[in-house]
Parts: structure tokens; C-alpha cells; sequence
């Protein structure tokens, strides 16, 4: 069986608009958000409309169109370059069609496809790139689900980025050879140091970065991007972090890292797990230092992808530390640590007002010298404590700080696996946070928040520490 490949009934193509008139005929919603599209562009907007609502006549005001408050005639389409019929009643719009066409003037009829001699896309503007996504009237709810899509990959910047490009043009046709050279400078300038500096908003290092690579024939130096892939749940990744891994040559990974998270990279590129967990083997610090930098100095582009935040308990200090002594490029792009998660999984507030204004991250395995630590002193004056990889110091973490002062019956939260499918949630109070040690059917991350603001949290979805320490403890005495 064979499928024959379906024609266009409708040819996209892009129409010059600057300065022209284009005339909207009518007063209301439909009329609106065709002046808002086409505002989008450089042309003369012209709206008709005898008795335009409130809303239409705002807009039009701040934006500069002109609105013809006249009743409707023909004449008004004269000199027009494109004609819309948005009068929400399909008499009128035919006849404003009818008259456009008598005028060979394109026309559309907002929801009236048979009406249309064109269809307005679902528009994605980085001016001057623009991408159109059209269903020929079919399913405009289905084109801008794909426009959203395509706009998630795109960076905000590629405008400035395209602007920049055609300034270089007539000088990278001059300089570099046709043909593999100028593909590979092309290539770079849009993924590499020029398009970063553009991205950053540092126009001078735009410019300074473009002559370096025309100096070098498009060959780029190597980059690291140290990215948060954030706590699990694939669509909680940044945008910055995804477009990152689209043009990465290398992605260096986390042990943490899903394997969802990581599929969001360029397929062909290598994937090299690099992270540490407890009872297997794994790289050095070291060892991830002197990858990242032989990488770089490769010529490759490389994303260090941690679990979280790269910033929090990630050991970005020690890479970024080994990247400048290499004289490596490189970047950090944040991503959602796990306590912010863990907190909405729980509905809770990490700040409460009148109770904690204050938040810390830690992990508690400072807690073996003799002096209470810093931020223990914080829990006790009210701060929220998030500490992370709790599970296995629990019991020292809740002993040391009950020793200190904070109340037993301070409120505690406790998550695994927070944001994704598989989480669970546990509540309770300080004075149950040691069953957490024996709990070995926890084996996945686990996170636990201390603090008075934990009680403003929903515990509908959450099991109670103590039952599970009860449960343990009746079969410890059957036993």
C-alpha cells in the first residue's frame, strides 16, 4: 500500500508589507487580533469600523493605526495591498471580499475559509526570521500549538542574531572560501561565540567575536555549558538548557540526570555518564576536570549537565575553577534545584510572612564537629532548612538540632524523587525524622524541609513518618 503525498491547496509565501496600507473592516474582537498580527509588521494599518468598541479604539490609539470611524464603502480598499473582512457577519463579509477582489486586492474572512483568498499563520517573529505555521483554516488551535512548540526552541535573541548576520554577509563572502569553509563559519556564527555574545546582549563582543572567527575561517574554539537539568521531571528543564543540548557535540552527565532529560539532546551527540553515586563507581572530580577541558580543547561543544542546580551542591566551583585555568569559554545555565521542587510537590511555602523570611540549603554532613553549625542556628531563629541527601544523616540532623534548642514537634516534610511520577512524600515532626535512616525502600533522592512554615503545607497526598516507625516497631517486638 502506498501514500501519495497530499498537495497544498494554499502556497505560503511572505508578501512585503512596509508602508503599505492594509485595511481591516470592522469594529470588534475578530478585527482586533487581526490588527494586533499585522502590527507585528511594518504596514500601514487601517482599521474601518463606524462604531469600533472600546477595546479596538485603545489599541488602535497606542499603536499608532488609523481607525476611520465611517460607515463602510468600497472605496475605502482603494490603494490596499491586503483587505481584511472582520465584521463577525457573513453578509458584510462577503461584500468587503467581493469588493476587494473586484479590486484584485488578496482578501480573508476571519472563520470563513471559503471566503479567504489567503489564511493568516500562527506567526513566530524574530524579526527579521519570521516562521509561519498555517493549516489552510483548518485547525487553528492545532497551528498554534506547533508555533508554541517552534517558539520554545527558539532563541529570543536569533532576530538581533540574524541582523547581525546580514551585516557580515558581503565580508564573509570576501574572506572565506564557498563551500565547506563557509558552511563551517555560518554554522559557528549562529551556535558559537558570536551567537552567545548576541544572546548576553553584548553587542561589542558580538562584533569582536565574529572578526575572530572570520580571522580563524570558521573554526571555533571548544565551549562548556555547566546546565541545571533541574530535579527530574523532563519539562521542567530551562529553555536555554534544551536549545543547549540541541547543538552540543558532547553531553557530560550526572548519574541523577533521567534518561528522559538526557534524550532531549542532539540524537548523534556523544553521552558520556559522569556522575557520582553512592556504591558505584564513578569518575573523579579530577577525572570530570581534565574531560571537560580535553573536550573543549577539542574544538567541541559540551554540556556538563548536573542534577538541580549546577550552583547548589553540584561542584560547579571546582569545573568552573579548571575551565578558567585552561582558558576555556565556557557558561552556566541555572536550572530548579530540588528543594524548590520537593516544596511544590508539597504545596509549601518556603518563606511564610510573620513566620520564616529566611531559607537554607544543606546537607548535613557538616553537623560531625563540635560546634553547632551556622545554619542550625538559623533553623532555631526560624529559618526554613532544605537538606538535601538527607535520608542517611537524618537521625544527627534532627538530634543535633533538637540539642540546640528547636522544638521536637517542629513540623518536617520529607520527599523522594521529587517532581517526578514516582515521588513520595512523608510527613511529620523533627522527632520522627530519624525513622527516615532505616527506611531502606527510599532509593531515590530524598529531600527534607525543617521549619514552622512546613505546617502551612497540603499533607493530603503525604503518609505520616510515625506510621511507618510504628509498623517498625510492632514487628521488631513480634520478632
Amino acid at each position: 500500500m502506498s501514500f501519495e503525498t497530499a498537495k497544498l491547496n494554499a502556497f505560503p509565501v511572505f508578501m512585503r508589507v512596509d508602508g503599505r496600507r492594509v485595511v481591516i473592516v470592522g469594529g470588534g474582537e475578530e478585527a482586533l487580533a487581526k490588527a494586533r498580527l499585522m502590527a507585528q509588521s511594518s504596514a500601514a494599518v487601517v482599521i474601518v469600523a463606524e462604531a469600533p468598541e472600546p477595546a479596538l479604539a485603545e489599541w488602535a490609539a497606542s499603536a499608532g493605526a488609523e481607525l476611520l470611524r465611517v460607515s463602510y464603502e468600497a472605496a475605502l480598499l482603494d490603494g490596499a495591498t491586503l483587505v481584511f473582512a472582520a465584521t463577525g457577519d457573513e453578509t458584510a463579509d462577503r461584500a468587503v471580499v467581493t469588493d476587494a477582489r473586484a479590486r484584485s486586492i488578496p482578501a480573508n474572512a476571519v472563520d470563513r475559509p471559503e471566503l479567504c483568498d489567503f489564511f493568516t499563520p500562527a506567526l513566530v517573529n524574530r524579526a527579521p526570521v519570521a516562521i509561519a505555521v498555517g493549516t489552510e483554516g483548518a485547525g487553528p488551535v492545532l497551528a498554534q500549538m506547533i508555533r508554541a512548540r517552534i517558539d520554545r526552541m527558539l532563541s529570543p535573541s536569533l532576530g538581533r542574531l540574524a541582523t547581525l548576520a546580514a551585516s557580515y554577509r558581503e565580508a564573509v563572502e570576501r574572506r572565506v572560501a564557498r563551500g565547506v569553509a563557509r558552511r563551517r563559519f555560518w554554522k559557528a556564527f549562529f551556535t558559537g561565540s558570536p551567537a552567545r555574545a548576541v544572546e548576553a546582549g553584548d553587542a561589542h563582543r558580538a562584533a569582536w567575536a565574529t572578526e575572530k572567527l572570520l580571522q580563524n575561517q570558521g573554526v571555533e574554539p571548544g565551549h562548556v555549558a555547566l546546565v541545571g537539568a533541574g530535579p527530574g521531571a523532563e519539562d521542567l528543564l530551562t529553555l536555554r538548557a534544551q536549545r543547549l543540548l540541541m547543538e552540543a557535540d558532547v553531553i557530560v552527565h550526572d548519574a541523577l540526570v533521567p534518561e528522559a532529560v538526557i534524550a532531549m539532546g542532539r540524537r548523534d551527540a556523544e553521552r558520556i555518564a559522569a556522575g557520582k553515586r553512592k556504591g558505584c563507581h564513578s569518575k573523579t572530580q579530577e577525572e570530570i576536570n581534565d574531560l571537560l577541558v580535553r573536550l573543549a580543547r577539542q574544538g567541541k561543544r559540551v554540556v556538563r549537565l548536573k542534577s538541580g542546580d549546577p550552583l547548589v551542591f553540584g561542584r560547579a566551583g571546582e569545573e568552573m575553577a579548571a575551565l578558567r585555568d585552561a582558558d576555556v569559554l565556557y557558561e552556566v545555565v541555572p536550572g530548579i534545584t530540588a528543594a524548590l521542587a520537593a516544596a511544590a510537590d508539597f504545596e509549601l511555602p518556603l518563606t511564610l510572612r510573620g513566620v520564616a523570611s529566611s531559607l537554607v540549603f544543606t546537607t548535613g554532613h557538616d553537623l560531625k564537629g563540635a560546634a553547632l553549625p551556622d545554619w542550625a542556628k538559623l533553623a532555631i531563629d526560624g529559618a526554613t532548612v532544605a537538606v538535601y541527601m538527607g535520608r542517611s544523616t537524618a537521625a544527627e540532623v534532627a538530634g543535633r538540632l533538637q540539642e540546640a534548642g528547636l522544638s521536637p514537634d517542629t513540623a518536617v516534610a520529607v520527599v523522594e524523587n521529587a517532581s517526578l511520577g514516582a515521588r513520595r512524600l512523608f510527613h511529620g515532626t523533627l522527632s520522627d525524622l530519624p525513622a527516615l535512616a532505616d527506611r531502606t525502600d527510599l532509593t531515590g533522592p530524598v529531600l527534607t524541609v525543617i521549619g514552622d512554615a512546613v505546617a502551612g503545607a497540603n499533607f493530603a497526598r503525604s503518609e505520616p513518618l510515625a506510621a511507618h516507625a510504628h509498623i517498625r516497631a510492632n514487628e521488631e517486638s513480634k520478632g
